[in-house]
Order: C-alpha cells, then sequence, then structure tokens
C-alpha cells in the first residue's frame, strides 16, 4: 500500500510534541483545536514518534507527520525500509526504544517481530513506512531532532527530502544534540522540532521545541503558528497557554508584527 503524505505546507499550523501513543492526551489537544474558528483550513502536524512508550500507540490518522527515531527504529526492524544490514534495527528497537507498549497495542509478544509485522495493518504500516523526515513551510521547517549547525542548509535539506537510510543513524531524527543547537547560519525558515523533552514549549526567532511528555509524563503541547500560542492537554478552562517570554521569545514575536 502507498500513502501520500504531505511534504510542503503554507498557512496556520497546529504543530503537536511527541505523540508516543498518547492518544487520550491527543484527543484533548484536538478537541481544543476543533473550538478555533479557522480549524478547517489549519494544519495539523505531528513532529514524530508516533510510536512506542505511551498506553495506545497504534496509529491513528494524520493531517501531516513525520518521522522520529521510533519510528524509523519500527519500520525498520519490521523490514518496511531498505536499511543495511549493519544498523541492526530490529535489535536497537528491542533493546533501546521502550517498543514493549506497541507489541502490546497489536497484540503480539514482545520480541517476535514476524508476528507483530503480520498484526500491523496495512495502513498503519503505509503511515509508519511512509513517514517524511521534514515538513517545509514558507516559514517553518518541521523536523524530529533539529539541523547540524555547521552544514549547509540546502545539503541538510535535499538529504532529508531524499530519506538516506544507509546512514547508520541519521541525526536529524536521532541526535539529541541538536535540539540544543541553533540552525546553521543560512536556514531562513524557523526551525521546529520535538524529540528531547522540555519543561514547556520553547519559542525563539529561528527555534521552537514542542516535546513536552517524551511519552513518559508531563502535559503533551501544541504551538499554534505563526500566533505562538501553546496549547495543552492539562486539565483547566479551554484558553491558550502562551509559552513565557524571554528576550529571545519576544524578539520572535516582533518578527510577527506582535
Amino acid at each position: 500500500m502507498q500513502l501520500e503524505l504531505a511534504t510542503r505546507i503554507d498557512g496556520p499550523v497546529a504543530v503537536i510534541g511527541d505523540l508516543h501513543g498518547q492518544v487520550e492526551k491527543l484527543l484533548t489537544i484536538l478537541d481544543k483545536l476543533r473550538a478555533l474558528p479557522d480549524y478547517d483550513r489549519r494544519w495539523i502536524v505531528c513532529i514524530g514518534d508516533l510510536v512506542d512508550r505511551g498506553p495506545d500507540p497504534i496509529q491513528h490518522r494524520r493531517t501531516a507527520a513525520i518521522a522520529g527515531n521510533h519510528d524509523l527504529a519500527m519500520a525498520a526492524a519490521l523490514g518496511w525500509l531498505p536499511t543495511p544490514e549493519y544498523s541492526d534495527w530490529g535489535k536497537r528497537w528491542l533493546d533501546h526504544y521502550d517498543s514493549q507498549t506497541t507489541f502490546a497495542s497489536y497484540g503480539a509478544t514482545f520480541g517476535d517481530l514476524h508476528e507483530l509485522a503480520h498484526r500491523v495493518p496495512d495502513r498503519h504500516r503505509a503511515v509508519i513506512a511512509g513517514l517524511p523526515w521534514c515538513i517545509e513551510h514558507p516559514k517553518f521547517f518541521f523536523v524530529h531532532a533539529g539541523l547540524e549547525p555547521n552544514s549547509p542548509f540546502a545539503i541538510q535539506q535535499r538529504i532529508l527530502r531524499q530519506k538516506d537510510f544507509s546512514l547508520n543513524r541519521p541525526p536529524w531524527l536521532c541526535s539529541k544534540s541538536l535540539v540544543s543547537s541553533s540552525p546553521p547560519a543560512d536556514c531562513p525558515l524557523t526551525v521546529v522540532s520535538g524529540h528531547v523533552q522540555v519543561p514547556q514549549a520553547v519559542l525563539r526567532p529561528n527555534r521552537i521545541l514542542v516535546d513536552t511528555t517524551g511519552g513518559i509524563d508531563g502535559d503533551l503541547s501544541c504551538v499554534l503558528l505563526p500566533e505562538g500560542h501553546v496549547i495543552t492537554s492539562g486539565q483547566g478552562p479551554d484558553r491558550f497557554d502562551t509559552a513565557e517570554a524571554d528576550p529571545a521569545e519576544r524578539s520572535w514575536w516582533k518578527l510577527w508584527g506582535k
């Protein structure tokens, strides 16, 4: 089954942090998004790591999503992607990715990759294996972990568009250091990523971080762009929780005429 997933978008966006199967938190976010007057024309982007850790990693329909390291690990471990043998994604996924809940959600015995591959519905397989490595917007660049600060943007953009599965651990999906790195100097866009849990969504002139759960605890966050509002899955009145503004964030607001 082939599935065409969006890689280029325009207009207002709601970008949601790493899901890790946290369906109830996601449903709370979606209920809040439906209350927006522009809901019908706003893109909803999931920043990756749809699977593993959380209580219900089975995939649900998304408007747009990118691959995280957990999604890549699952797809490679189950033989859905043309990765080299030396990468040994099967062992890596079982040993290091908290994949027990993924097996349980499909009713498969943990560690039995053949059984799990047989149990995953075709549409779920098509989504997980077909996830792009980046989504491009005229003002934003969505990628799971971030961009390398010392490599030209155009080169990284080309590799991300092509999805180079020969790489042992693609840094844009796997590297934790990129979360704290600024984009390359020639990058004209604000880079939006997840991958590493932060206490609250971070908004800076050239960098936005949206993973506030790590699939473990905390409220799921969703950043509305270009407004810069943050909504969460937390309890309480249905309102916009704006990220705390430090001087860098205030500069970010000025970019949008705020």
